[in-house]
């Protein structure tokens, strides 16, 4: 029988709203300047994102969002947070580089220890907590020695993953995180996006792990947020909302179509700040 949903527990989360949010530039697959974003529309859609999360009864705050920084919205790549430590991100692309230091004040003026990155890296895009380890994503955008250097400063074991399609090119594009608890950790992914070796890692790792169907991740359902027992989910990822509800999960649908022009969904706004316990 394969695993069932292990049981919800309370969240930290950081977000950023999309005041600022268009896309005026193209570093991903997803990005089509050409095409007409909707700020107001955005702001809508993470606004019910936020609140989806606060009826759920976990704690969110915010991060001023600064303009000429669009992408800040995708909160998720500004830090790697693990028992109250902060890895700060550094990005791969200029139109983005301001961001980390951004993220990275906001939580050393609340008093968290900080690190500054000296390797590229995209913060939780790349950089997964499940149970004890983490799983790390690299091949677009995160240096596979920011694992190296995060293992270091975590001291946790790094499972370094390649991603091999330009349309996944974060981790949590391609695989979403269940359950992160030690003895029954859980997660969801999409084959394919993932080079032949980091499939038989996986399989390895989490011979249970739901397989998303390529409908799913082409509505970026992977980029899903779980407390352990609620999922927020694409409303596109059908098949994945499905197979969670078979495991004991309770899939909510929430639409962020607007953001998704940009190249994220729930996940990518959505922080996770992991005190020491």
């Amino acid at each position: 029988m394969p695993p069932t949903a292990p049981g919800r527990t309370d969240r930290h989360y950081l977000m950023c709203e999309p005041v600022h949010y268009t896309v005026s530039y193209e570093i991903n697959p997803w990005m089509d300047k050409t095409k007409h974003t909707d700020a107001g529309l955005a702001v809508q859609q993470w606004r019910r994102l936020r609140d989806t999360y606060l009826d759920l009864g976990h704690r969110v705050e915010t991060i001023e969002p600064l303009e000429g920084l669009p992408d800040m919205v995708y909160a998720a790549n500004g830090a790697t947070v693990v028992d109250g430590v902060v890895y700060s991100a550094r990005f791969r692309y200029a139109e983005r580089a301001a961001e980390g230091p951004a993220y990275q004040k906001w939580f050393a003026d609340r008093g968290y220890v900080t690190h500054t990155a000296a390797e590229t890296n995209e913060g939780e895009g790349d950089l997964l907590v499940v149970g004890d380890l983490i799983l790390a994503g690299t091949g677009f955008r995160t240096d596979r020695m920011a694992h190296a250097e995060a293992q270091e400063l975590f001291g946790r074991p790094v499972v370094s993953l390649e991603l091999v399609s330009p349309h996944y090119y974060h981790l949590d594009t391609a695989l979403a995180v269940l359950s992160s608890t030690a003895d029954d950790p859980q997660i969801a992914y999409y084959p394919p996006a993932f080079s032949s070796g980091s499939r038989a890692v996986l399989e390895q790792l989490f011979p249970d792990a739901i397989h998303a169907t390529s409908e799913d991740a082409r509505a970026l359902g992977l980029n899903a947020v779980s407390d352990g027992l609620n999922v927020v989910v694409a409303p596109g990822a059908v098949d994945l909302a499905a197979a969670l509800t078979e495991r004991g999960y309770n899939p909510l649908p929430v639409d962020t179509s607007e953001l998704l022009k940009g190249g994220g969904g729930a996940k990518c706004c959505t922080l996770e700040i992991r005190t020491r316990p």
